[in-house]
């Protein structure tokens, strides 16, 4: 009897054809570098689908998702570096590792304990080796739009005591923000500047002021 095989297996067996003698000559050509930002844009077409509410398009775009690790996974696997079993595996053993109120006897009473366990078992892990993340603001993805960038080192400042939560202003709505953050993207195009590239760099410089805090109150 033929045994059945595993849809993964089968789209391993897949990218391993497109990659070999015989196969496509665009997916032959491709590395790490040249494939960086194709994980990007299929996430973001991911969100698309997923706001959308529509299922056959999570469906496809989730694919999409899932061959940029398989292609990954596969060059690795070509360099003699890993290959989807090991990233498999890792991830798994993070869960368990990280979720001891699940797989072990740790007891939680709110979200914010997981999130405090979650980045104390984070931070022992990474202790020591290269990767290791000696201040609060470590860790923000280098790339992240600007908006999204701000609000990740706003919230690890707060998270780390380094800036206390804006006073709110009671005038100031959702709707209202909205608007005044499309009028100053608008303001700055008139003036011929990018709005994206403006605050990256004001993130930067703020970060820069965070962490000099930071050392200092060491």
């Amino acid at each position: 009897m033929k045994r059945k095989t595993s849809p993964i297996n089968d789209l391993r067996r897949v990218m391993s054809r497109l990659r070999s003698p015989q196969g496509c000559p665009w997916d032959r050509e491709q590395n790490h570098m040249t494939l960086r930002w194709h994980a990007v844009e299929e996430v973001y077409e991911l969100i698309d689908a997923i706001e959308a509410r529509d299922d056959q398009e999570m469906i496809e775009e989730l694919g999409d998702v899932l061959l940029q690790v398989v292609f990954h996974c596969q060059l690795a696997s070509e360099r003699g570096a890993f290959n989807f079993d090991t990233v498999a595996k890792h991830i798994s053993q993070k869960l368990i590792r990280r979720h001891p109120h699940v797989f072990g006897d740790l007891k939680v009473n709110s979200v914010a304990q997981v999130w405090k366990n979650w980045e104390t078992i984070k931070h022992a892990e990474k202790h020591g080796t290269r990767h290791a993340r000696p201040s609060v603001l470590d860790g923000i993805p280098r790339y992240l739009p600007a908006l999204l960038h701000a609000e990740k080192l706003v919230k690890k400042a707060k998270r780390g005591k380094l800036m206390s939560a804006a006073k709110a202003n009671g005038r100031m709505t959702r709707n209202a923000l909205a608007r005044k953050l499309f009028t100053l993207a608008a303001f700055a195009q008139s003036k011929g500047w990018s709005a994206e590239e403006l605050l990256r760099q004001e993130t930067s410089k703020q970060e820069r002021v965070l962490r000099r805090s930071e050392a200092n109150s060491r």
